[in-house]
């Protein structure tokens, strides 16, 4: 038997259920009626609204510019008019300011064939620039604006681009899907940021359970130079720094960014965006969601408009077939709870789920047992009951000294914590003190 490569340091394997939808060809979702558009859908910055109520807009228009250097931009998914401005909760909890648009007007891009823009010739400025302006980020979950994250900071050097495929949440097929039927697009990302970071290799790491993934990607990819490196079953094998030690075997120090050991990486939703803005003048305007989990009659992977709600989604996979225990927005694993089912998608929405009663854990938190289960399975080789306890105690500077910043916030050590200690969500609670503390102090 094949020996894979992975981290070595704990992790967990959870039962995947991708059967669900992993053989679900990508269908397209009915553009919404109303889309409503929030203005922060990245980390950093929310971006400037540029649109007021009344105004009409057309496909693709940018309604939100950067409003600083870690921030993006945002753009009307569809043609119409903006019927207000307004404050919304996104299912992670953020309260962000949302433009409102009704549906009216002609499509520009539907439909219609676009010649192919000449990247090669470039400057290396000027792509970074359309990727800021085309509201390129992160769609592996971070949401970091991509214009940031390949501008290679001064004195630092990119040895390897490393392109996370490994999708190794449960459910979540969308990436497994997009390999499958956008390779070439996803190629021709790698070919940009290879041009921006000329970096020595070109790795891509993705899970074992996809061999038909693998099998085009080294179609494509090989005859570029492109290393495609099957990895171990196992969570979180797609956790950044997990990733990094997994194919190359490096370290990221704590409190350090990848660069740091010569790494920037990419999702492959990523890398379609940046191709579609690159080649085809495309903003960030639609992308690739999982509608999945035993309450839904019908899960698929559809390509679906941002700012289009989850209600509508839902109701295109046949609706419910019963009351669901949960809903999730993302994987089960670092997922958000939400119950507001008009929330919409935004360009970091990788997954929708609804879980039945026989699919979720309902126990009622116990004494910890010392059983030292959760520091088996923390990847980032922490003590998370020391974490938890010092949270508790109201110790932050203890609890961060033992590593709380440095939680991946994966929810390996809560999944195997027999006790059923709600140790991630104290890990996030604990942080997001953290950061009012800080704001509070500076201010």
């Amino acid at each position: 038997m094949k020996k894979f490569r992975s981290f070595a340091r704990g992790g967990i394997h959870p039962p995947g259920n991708k059967g669900y939808t992993s053989d679900k060809p990508i269908r397209n979702a009915p553009l919404p009626a109303t889309a409503v558009v929030p203005f922060s859908q990245h980390i950093g910055a929310p971006s400037k609204p540029l649109v007021a109520p009344g105004d009409h807009v057309e496909e693709a228009q940018m309604i939100g510019e950067p409003a600083g250097f870690i921030s993006a931009s945002v753009h009307s998914p569809i043609p119409g008019v903006v019927k207000e401005i307004t404050s919304i909760y996104l299912p992670s909890g953020m309260k962000t300011e949302a433009a409102v648009i009704e549906l009216d007007g002609e499509f520009s891009r539907l439909g219609k064939t676009h010649e192919d823009r000449d990247w090669v010739s470039m400057e290396n400025t000027e792509i970074l620039e359309i990727l800021k302006n085309h509201g390129v980020v992160g769609q592996g979950g971070a949401t970091f604006p991509s214009h940031v994250k390949f501008s290679v900071p001064k004195g630092r050097t990119c040895e390897v681009f490393l392109v996370n495929a490994a999708e190794c949440e449960p459910y979540l097929s969308a990436d497994h899907r997009v390999m499958l039927e956008n390779t070439e697009d996803i190629i021709e990302g790698i070919r940009i940021i290879r041009k921006l970071l000329s970096p020595k290799r070109v790795i891509i790491g993705i899970e074992a359970n996809k061999p038909d993934a693998i099998e085009v990607l080294k179609a494509a990819g090989e005859p570029e130079g492109i290393e495609i490196m099957p990895l171990k079953v196992k969570y979180p094998q797609g956790a950044e720094k997990n990733l990094i030690e997994a194919t190359i075997g490096r370290e990221v120090p704590s409190g350090k960014l990848p660069i740091e050991v010569g790494v920037i990486n990419a999702n492959v939703g990523t890398l379609v965006s940046v191709c579609e803005a690159l080649r085809d003048d495309k903003p960030v305007i639609e992308r690739v969601v999982t509608i999945s989990g035993g309450a839904i009659a019908h899960p698929a992977n559809i390509r679906v408009r941002v700012g289009s709600s989850i209600r509508d989604l839902i109701e295109e996979c046949g609706g419910l077939t019963e009351e669901p225990a949960k809903f999730i927005s993302g994987g089960p694993m670092m997922g958000f709870t939400f119950s507001n089912l008009d929330s919409p998608v935004i360009k970091g929405t990788s997954g929708i789920l609804a879980l039945t009663d026989k699919e979720v854990k309902h126990f009622a938190p116990t004494a910890c047992l010392s059983c030292g289960r959760c520091i088996e399975s923390c990847p980032m080789g922490l003590s998370p009951t020391t974490i938890f306890k010092n949270i508790e105690h109201e110790r932050l500077d203890e609890a961060t000294a033992y590593g709380l910043d440095d939680c991946v916030l994966c929810g390996s050590c809560a999944y195997a914590c027999p006790a059923h200690i709600p140790l991630v969500s104290a890990f996030k609670a604990a942080r997001g003190r953290k950061r009012r503390l800080s704001v509070r102090n500076k201010g």
